[in-house]
């Protein structure tokens, strides 16, 4: 399995290099893009949301080899929330935790990003900006989630395009995955499928007039899975996704904990359908950096 390409950070956002490559793979790995006080401050600050988290309130399971948690209203409300969601694996069959709350936390969604400071400063800082300003005529934070990947437990992520889940027409969507942590395949870590980007979208999840949650079928066609490639990032490290690129993460069952913060932008000048599964109230509409 081949390595991904890298770049190296810059304050101007896209490089010609970059343009080219993200026009071609449909990724780009850039490393040292966020500093590790930067990295470490968003890990503390993730850890403090945990402490104040009632696990006994809500204790919807997180997993895309189950879909219950779509059927949730903690989940489906969570699009301008501060939710938590657990890992499979830390939850017994009557519900109750099997570990520490902080060893037992899936993942934290999905409006970080606009509700708390620490975060809104993370993601609002102004070298993303200038990355964002060259992929978008008018780039708008949507979604932002902190993905824990706990030792031992941490879920399987299956093959999946972000525009799935985050529609637009035209498709619009660009993920900022920063990975907090070292990550790589022992612990986790990320694959992609070069050049697939330039594929259809397979699948769409959407909100239903019943307000059920479902996946509907848009193409059978297979992702090429065989040219896959390891997007294996060291603290700080950033990994922008096209919404069409099919990418993977595995479990972690190592003793490392794997922590990542995922950011999605949407372009305003697309149209963000009223299906599209994740909503907001009116009182807090999407913003820019």
């Amino acid at each position: 399995m081949a390595d991904a390409r890298r770049f190296k950070a810059s304050d101007d956002g896209l490089t010609p290099e970059m343009r080219t490559a993200f026009a071609d793979d449909g990724y780009l790995l850039i490393e040292d893009f966020a500093a590790p006080t930067l990295c470490d401050r968003l890990i503390a600050r993730a850890n403090g949301l945990v402490e104040e988290f009632d696990e006994k309130a809500h204790r919807t399971v997180f997993s895309t080899k189950s879909v219950a948690h779509a059927a949730d209203a903690y989940f489906k409300e969570s699009g301008d929330a501060i939710h938590f969601f657990l890992e499979e694996g830390a939850v017994d069959r009557s519900g109750n935790l099997t570990r520490l709350k902080h060893l037992a936390i899936n993942k934290i969604g999905h409006a970080m990003h606009d509700l708390d400071p620490v975060f809104s400063d993370f993601s609002r800082q102004p070298r993303l900006a200038a990355l964002a300003k060259d992929l978008f005529r008018d780039p708008l934070l949507l979604q932002s989630m902190y993905i824990f990947k706990q030792p031992g437990i941490g879920g399987e992520i299956s093959w999946h395009q972000d525009s799935t889940y985050l529609y637009t027409e035209p498709l619009s969507c660009i993920g900022f995955w920063f990975a907090l942590e070292d990550a790589d395949s022992s612990n986790g870590g990320m694959l992609a499928i070069p050049g697939a980007h330039k594929g259809p979208l397979r699948e769409r999840f959407r909100r239903l007039k019943d307000d059920s949650l479902v996946t509907e079928k848009l193409d059978e066609t297979p992702f090429p899975g065989h040219r896959s490639v390891k997007l294996d990032a060291k603290k700080g490290s950033l990994v922008v996704l096209h919404g069409l690129l099919p990418h993977y993460s595995s479990a972690n069952r190592s003793t490392r904990s794997r922590h990542a913060y995922t950011l999605h932008v949407i372009d305003g000048a697309s149209a963000y359908p009223a299906d599209n599964w994740l909503r907001r109230r009116k009182d807090l509409p999407l913003k820019g950096f």
